[in-house]
């Protein structure tokens, strides 16, 4: 079993950045790969930004060049830096760690206003 705790959503403006944490805790040397995803209102989720053990990201078109994702492996903890947010990134983001299962986290909600 591997839990999740995200962390870091709230309001912002257009063009301002947020950053999100995920704290992962139980059977955490399982995981091999750890992500965001993000859900818009009346939207399925979809795929953020992903990192493998080994350090190797992976991120949407929509986001690349703006958001980065990093992890701290002492801190159990993944990153994700969210700069020059726009509205449509408007969402509630989920922190995703993958072992034999997928596991999620509670979810955290980004706003970003015009």
């Amino acid at each position: 079993q591997v839990q999740l705790v995200e962390s870091g959503g709230g309001l912002v403006q257009a063009g301002g950045s947020l950053r999100l944490s995920c704290v992962a805790s139980g059977n955490i040397f399982s995981i091999v790969v750890m992500g965001w995803y993000r859900q818009p209102p009346g939207k399925g989720r979809d795929m953020v930004a992903e990192i493998t053990s080994g350090g190797r990201t992976t991120y949407a078109d929509s986001v690349k060049g703006r958001f980065t994702i990093s992890r701290n492996n002492a801190k159990n903890t993944v990153y994700l830096q969210m700069d020059s947010l726009k509205p449509d990134d408007t969402a509630v983001y989920y922190c995703m760690a993958m072992s034999t299962y997928a596991y999620w986290g509670q979810g955290t909600q980004v706003a970003v206003s015009s």
